[in-house]
């Protein structure tokens, strides 16, 4: 299934995109969509513990199911001020 990724803010970078798709098996969980994004970039893979996901307009957990077309963001901590 394709899956569309959005970087937000310093991950961006790290990712080299703002956007970004890939192919993912059915079934396959938001673990499964990061670690294949550590593959691909494994500088983000230090940023794990803090990562956020959402998955539309909700934030989700790493076990959330992935469905096709599903827009995620990826994104570092809130940070307010």
């Amino acid at each position: 299934m394709e899956i569309k990724v959005q970087f937000f803010s310093q991950l961006k970078e790290l990712a080299g995109a703002s956007e970004k798709t890939l192919e993912l098996r059915d079934g396959a969980t938001v673990a499964d969509l990061l670690a294949k994004l550590y593959r691909l970039h494994p500088e983000l893979a230090k940023w794990e513990r803090q990562i956020l996901v959402g998955v539309g307009v909700e934030f989700v957990e790493r076990s959330h199911v992935l469905r096709p077309n599903d827009e995620i963001a990826i994104m570092p901590p809130v940070q307010g001020g």
